[in-house]
């Protein structure tokens, strides 16, 4: 994590240095970055399912453990709060990379718009579909994930974890 930390410090850096030279950047870069800062936040998703998965895993394997034969494990009386706080922030994290192909299919509409007066359009929807495609399927993960846990998330939070996730898939078909 220091490691990303500093490696941000120095491209925030950067980017200001080229900033203050060339008071426009050309659309390539910004595009560019959109991608990765969209691929970022996927991996983050991502990540936070295979956490949801191993700490179910490890709460599921280690019941025995915890019940009585093994106390010297530091970590088994926050478990059950743990995995709650894992879920929404997973759910946050799809909800926001959800934004992010909203905004994309609105600068799409628009630059389709815009190439009816004339200027250049990219037709291409190739990676506007990867997004979706991607976003889908990790929808998809975090929703079994959900599912799986639903008597560790309890009865209030369930309904409402469910709902979240169908509305965040629901509002990007509607578009």
């Amino acid at each position: 994590l220091r490691l990303v930390a500093v490696l941000r410090a120095i491209l925030e850096g950067e980017k200001a240095a080229v900033l203050k030279r060339e008071r426009h950047l050309p659309l390539s870069f910004h595009r560019r970055q959109e991608e990765l800062k969209f691929s970022l936040g996927l991996q983050r998703l991502q990540h936070r399912i295979r956490e949801i998965q191993a700490l179910r895993e490890r709460d599921g394997t280690g019941g025995e453990r915890r019940a009585g034969l093994d106390r010297s494990q530091p970590s088994a009386p926050t478990a059950p709060q743990e995995l709650p706080a894992l879920v929404l922030e997973a759910v946050k994290e799809l909800e926001a990379a959800k934004q992010q192909v909203l905004k994309r299919i609105q600068i799409w509409k628009r630059q389709q718009q815009l190439a009816g007066n004339g200027a250049a359009f990219e037709e291409n929807l190739a990676p506007l579909q990867k997004r979706c495609e991607a976003l889908a399927e990790l929808h998809f993960q975090l929703q079994q994930q959900v599912l799986a846990a639903g008597a560790e998330l309890g009865a209030e939070l369930l309904p409402r974890l469910l709902e979240r996730l169908a509305e965040a898939l629901g509002s990007l078909v509607k578009r």
